[in-house]
């Protein structure tokens, strides 16, 4: 007998009709409330849900005792309570290899957006107010040369020093939980403190997982340290950042610009002023938004689900302590 399996994320014909050809799929469309209505409806007999960007807590859980698994279409996975995933004994997978140099590109080019202002002057020519050369007052910055800061040096950190080292012959400077290295032998690369990345990098770029360590990361005290002429990057998560001390930073004038493609409230209200900000590059969480990425996402999180349904192991699984019992 086929396995239940709740989805909801939209999926390719050829993605869905392999789910469909192992399992009994419910596709959820959207997460409207009539979406969630279906599937809170569907959550009873499910024993595999796959998608994304919906907070999944034990009030959802609690809906679906016969669960076995999740595939998270993410490289993130702090929408999932995983303490209590791991005490139900379901498998959390993800998808963390396939999004990465898609999720660097992203980066590499909010730097170059915002140092050279092109967003704003792209701006000014499309609105006809291109009338004379361009003189300092519209001037930006070089790439080239200029430190780059990374907080947290992941596979994505990883892919981001690649392109500002080999591309752009940039000074690289990081700050991880641990000195890497091999990081530092391929990129001479330096390790230094939180403090003193923030007070030597022209580009701060935060590549580093939202956790409880993590969370508020960069505050008032962090945007203090940061040099007036320093351009902030956050490809991360925008919790790592407090949003209000980000702002007045940049309404003061304390740092350059930033290039920010994640915030602490997703969609990003109509009335933040940061909208209003022309040293701002603001784009929806766009990372990994490729058609090429996207599809090779959901096909990790589809391998991963049928694998633990199958009850073979996740290539990608975030609860690995679980395996052994859950394979006996």
């Amino acid at each position: 007998m086929k396995k239940q399996v709740v989805v909801y994320k939209k999926l390719s014909p050829e993605l869905m009709a392999r789910l469909q050809a192992q399992a009994e799929v419910t596709l959820i469309e959207d997460l409207s409330p009539a979406g969630m209505q279906r599937l809170r409806q569907a959550l009873p007999r499910a024993q595999g849900l796959l998608g994304a960007s919906l907070r999944l807590d034990a009030e959802l859980l609690d809906l679906a005792p016969q669960l076995e698994a999740v595939a998270s279409v993410s490289v993130g996975v702090d929408n999932y309570d995983i303490d209590y995933l791991s005490q139900r004994r379901i498998l959390l997978s993800n998808t963390p290899d396939v999004l990465t140099e898609t999720t660097a590109d992203t980066g590499f080019a909010l730097i170059l957006a915002t140092a050279r202002r092109v967003v704003e002057l792209a701006t000014l020519v499309r609105a006809g107010q291109w009338n004379s050369n361009i003189g300092p007052r519209h001037f930006g910055s070089d790439v080239h040369g200029k430190t780059l800061g990374i907080i947290g040096m992941g596979r994505i950190g990883e892919a981001l020093a690649q392109r500002g080292h080999f591309g752009f012959g940039m000074p690289l400077i990081y700050h991880s939980n641990s000195p890497k290295p091999a990081v530092e032998a391929r990129f001479n690369a330096r390790y230094c403190s939180l403090e003193q990345l923030l007070q030597e990098a022209d580009f701060i770029c935060l590549t580093l997982p939202l956790t409880a360590q993590t969370h508020g990361l960069i505050g008032a005290r962090e945007f203090e340290l940061m040099r007036p002429e320093s351009i902030f990057i956050n490809i991360s998560r925008g919790k790592v950042v407090d949003e209000g001390a980000m702002i007045e930073a940049l309404q003061q004038r304390k740092i350059r610009a930033a290039g920010l493609d994640v915030f602490e409230r997703e969609p990003l209200d109509h009335d933040s002023p940061l909208l209003q900000l022309d040293n701002v590059v603001a784009t929806p969480h766009i990372g990994s938004a490729t058609h090429e990425t996207r599809e090779a996402m959901a096909r990790c999180a589809v391998d991963n689900l049928l694998a633990a349904l199958a009850g073979q192991r996740p290539a990608n699984l975030v609860n690995p302590q679980l395996w052994p019992q859950a394979a006996g």
